[in-house]
């Protein structure tokens, strides 16, 4: 081989690296957005989950407490929001609704022994137990991906591919604010 092909081939193999390099820094970028992505849809399946029980403990609970309306409408109203919201931001806000709906619905249920001795309403209220504590981490495991999502997003070079960082699942601004139970 002669000397005259020696850069040749040293200026290619470099080329070759960078291309190999940028080619595995944005592929790590777009499998950090798809964790992104399948966190969120973990926190909604996990809605869902907490949505579909919600009518059961609805009705056990208008069989006994049919004149509490409001309430169970109000449960139900939030609800239908939660379901058919789009994004962190807008189930966030649902979320804060239903959760301030359902404990006005607990409160009910203090109210009413019969309701809270119904062995399938405290099914219900521990499957829902359970599900908000997988609502509460799944939204962890969501907001941990978006730091490790943003933070790669931000460092160079990946800051050069044009990749924007993502919204972290926030809680609604009255959720630090302790539920008041009256027994009036």
């Amino acid at each position: 081989m002669s000397k005259k092909w020696v850069p040749l081939l040293v200026i290619g193999g470099i080329a070759l690296l960078i291309v190999l390099f940028v080619v595995m820094r944005r592929n790590s970028l777009i499998t950090a957005s798809e964790t992104v992505d399948n966190k969120w849809a973990q926190v909604e399946n996990q809605l869902q989950r907490r949505a579909e029980l919600i009518p059961n403990l609805v009705s056990t609970v208008k069989g006994a407490a049919a004149h509490e309306k409001e309430i169970i409408d109000s449960v139900t109203t939030a609800r239908a929001k939660l379901a058919g919201a789009k994004g962190p931001e807008e189930a966030g806000k649902a979320n804060a609704e239903l959760t301030s709906a359902l404990g006005r619905l607990m409160v009910v249920v203090e109210n009413y022994p019969q309701i809270k001795a119904n062995e399938n309403f405290r099914a219900l209220q521990d499957e829902l137990a359970g599900t908000e504590n997988r609502i509460a981490t799944e939204r962890m495991r969501y907001n941990d991906a978006v730091k490790d999502y943003n933070a790669s997003v931000k460092r160079f070079p990946n800051s050069l591919f044009g990749f924007s960082g993502r919204e972290y699942f926030q809680a609604d601004a009255g959720a630090k604010n302790a539920p008041q139970v009256k027994f009036d």
